[in-house]
């Protein structure tokens, strides 16, 4: 399945942390070279603090060879510079942590600011020390000690730029943490962030990974979208009600022109929530989210599909059953090998199998079971135990019965009359016929107005009557005609 791998795709827009366990991963799956991966691994941690990890994957790399004395110098360093930022930090936090300080702290950072540089003199500088040190807690893989110091820093710093990238850093600490709930507020204050900034929305250590910065605000604006869409799928994939969020942010305007437009990629993901999220619907947007999901995937389809998203495409699109029983078959072993699917395999089949059935169903009244099982990827007696869960489980029914003597199901749903459709189709026509006549009028008599408006002036009184006549002309048209909807009237 090395074809569907998403991994080289994705870790340009992710932190070296953040891609080391996707490499992981992958690893375990052998459907790369294994030396080759641990090359990779070895050329991201040895750019980081993590010293240990990186001498135990070059000693994988090189059993034979002695370990760089590169490395032993850099350890000495490490442990130097965290005993000074840590002293460094350590002065502001036993500040902050006073009781006393912590009452008088209060929501406006300008005048906690003050209050710190009279009362306690704290500088800026200073308060800058706790950014630098948890920063560097990050480097070495203390997470949950860099999202304390960053946590801390952002209550108090009012730099901008600063408070951009510390909750980059803080976002990628509890995600590293596995703290999924305080991830995914930390995941909701940097879209607010992103969707209002216009400066560079990438963090800072993406310079020699990512994409570069820029100066223009919608670029800037899709870059950060870009990076929080990838970043994202750690927390909505962990996180118990993630699966819903995802489809919320992904399925906004603003999101899913990213996706369109950057990583087209993501559409596995989205389509997946999607099929997965079919049972625990709390709301009509997550209920119908597939209806716009498969929109998607058949518009982006020249630039980006897979098994999970080819399966939508031959089941709503070209209503292709034995096409879309291949793609299953197909998702399945994707999800398997997947970083972020692989635990949603029971749930996204049983569902996936759930829509095959109702859009088999929806077109035919009578059905063989074993034919559906066969369908549906399972044997016959696994088919009938899933298809009489699937009729006493759902609103089918009401309207399916099983004929256990020619072993077929039976759809009897009540069509209605041909003349019922009709009416209810033109019930609303006119009226919409009428109101449609109505603003053209009013817009042709605005027009006329306006055309008269720059010719001759007439007195007060005349222009007056006039506008009385008109008024009485109207109220004598409203009183004939309903008045037009507002939506028409703007049209």
């Amino acid at each position: 399945m090395a074809t569907y791998d998403l991994t080289q795709r994705m870790i340009p827009y992710l932190d070296r942390h953040l891609a080391l366990p996707l490499l992981a991963h992958v690893s375990e799956l052998s459907i790369f070279p294994a030396k080759q991966l641990q090359e990779a691994q070895y050329e991201l941690a040895r750019r980081t603090n993590m010293v240990d990890y990186s001498v135990s994957l070059f000693e994988q790399l090189h059993p034979s060879d002695e370990v760089p004395e590169e490395f032993g110098s850099k350890r000495s360093n490490v442990e130097t510079t965290n005993e000074r930022l840590q002293k460094e930090a350590q002065v502001v936090l036993d500040v902050i942590e006073n009781p006393e300080v912590a009452q008088a702290l209060r929501q406006d950072k300008m005048q906690n600011l003050n209050y710190l540089r009279e009362k306690h003199n704290l500088t800026h500088e200073e308060i800058n020390a706790l950014y630098h040190f948890g920063q560097f807690q990050y480097t070495y893989g203390n997470y949950s000690g860099a999202a304390q110091f960053l946590y801390h820093f952002l209550v108090l710093s009012t730099d901008p730029e600063l408070n951009l990238s510390a909750q980059w850093g803080k976002l990628a600490s509890d995600i590293l943490s596995g703290d999924w709930q305080t991830a995914k507020d930390e995941l909701d204050r940097l879209r607010e962030a992103i969707d209002n900034r216009s400066t560079s929305l990438v963090p800072a250590a993406s310079a020699g990974v990512g994409i570069d910065s820029a100066s223009s605000t919608a670029l800037a604006q899709l870059q950060g979208r870009t990076w929080y869409l990838h970043w994202s799928l750690f927390v909505y994939f962990n996180h118990p009600e993630g699966r819903h969020a995802l489809l919320e942010v992904f399925l906004s305007p603003a999101y899913l022109n990213t996706i369109q437009t950057s990583c087209p990629w993501i559409l596995r993901y989205l389509a997946a929530a999607a099929v997965i999220s079919r049972k625990t619907a709390t709301s009509g947007r997550i209920r119908h989210a597939v209806k716009e999901v498969v929109r998607v995937v058949q518009m982006e389809n020249y630039q980006y599909h897979d098994p999970i998203t080819d399966f939508l495409k031959m089941l709503f699109i070209d209503f292709d059953f034995e096409a879309a029983q291949k793609e299953l078959g197909e998702a399945e072993k994707l999800i398997e090998n997947d970083f972020f699917l692989q635990n949603f395999k029971d749930e996204f089949l049983d569902n996936a199998r759930y829509f095959i059935s109702e859009a088999y169903c929806r077109i035919h009244r009578q059905i063989d079971i074993a034919d559906l099982s066969a369908r549906l990827n399972l044997s016959r007696s696994e088919g009938e135990k899933w298809i009489v869960n699937l009729i006493r489980d759902t609103r089918m029914g009401a309207d399916a019965k099983i004929d256990l003597s020619r072993n077929i199901i039976v759809i009897d749903k009540p069509h209605a009359p041909v003349y019922q459709s009709v009416i209810e189709r033109t019930r609303g026509l006119s009226f919409r016929t009428q109101a449609l006549g109505v603003a053209m009028q009013r817009r042709a008599m605005g027009e006329a107005v306006q055309r008269g408006g720059g010719g001759d002036r007439r007195p007060r009184g005349d222009r007056g009557d006039r506008g009385a006549a008109d008024r009485e002309r109207e109220q004598q048209q409203e009183h004939l005609v309903p008045p037009a909807p507002a939506a028409v009237e703007v049209a």
